[in-house]
């Protein structure tokens, strides 16, 4: 038995916990700060020697972990696609909801939204160089749900 699908075993938290640190890596670019300007750890208060929580790592989480927003992700991994088509790949997406994270994603430089010249007019969507820098952490969080369902 799981509890709240992260696995009963400190491993299962810890690979878990291993994933998303490697998210925040890639999706901020630069890795986070660990040692104060002295060149001592940052640590939270009364956590002995663990750094404290990295305000990129909490940023980088809520917007990758924001409902539908990995599996929009994991879609877009295979390349360039319509709206329509995203939404056949991820069929119980609202539009509005798809639409509001497409903006995100977009807003967030993950998402780049091309507008083509011909009638009617073409939009699709792909992922960015930042956006692609995602997908072995993706790809790693599917292999762990498949893995620990």
């Amino acid at each position: 038995m799981t509890d709240g699908g992260l696995g009963s075993t400190g491993r299962t938290r810890e690979a878990a916990a291993a994933i998303l640190y490697r998210m925040c890596l890639m999706v901020t670019a630069t890795p986070a700060p660990l040692t104060a300007e002295r060149g001592e750890p940052i640590v939270g208060p009364g956590s002995g020697d663990r750094p404290a929580c990295c305000a990129l790592y909490h940023r980088a989480i809520e917007l990758i972990g924001k409902r539908w927003t990995g599996a929009i992700l994991l879609v877009l991994l295979d390349g360039r696609l319509r709206f329509c088509e995203i939404k056949a790949l991820v069929p119980e997406i609202s539009d509005r909801l798809l639409c509001e994270r497409l903006k995100e994603l977009e807003g967030e430089g993950i998402v780049e939204r091309s507008v083509g010249e011909e009638r009617p007019v073409r939009v699709e969507y792909s992922l960015t160089i930042k956006g692609q820098a995602l997908e072995p952490v993706v790809r790693a969080l599917k292999s762990w749900a498949n893995t620990y369902r």
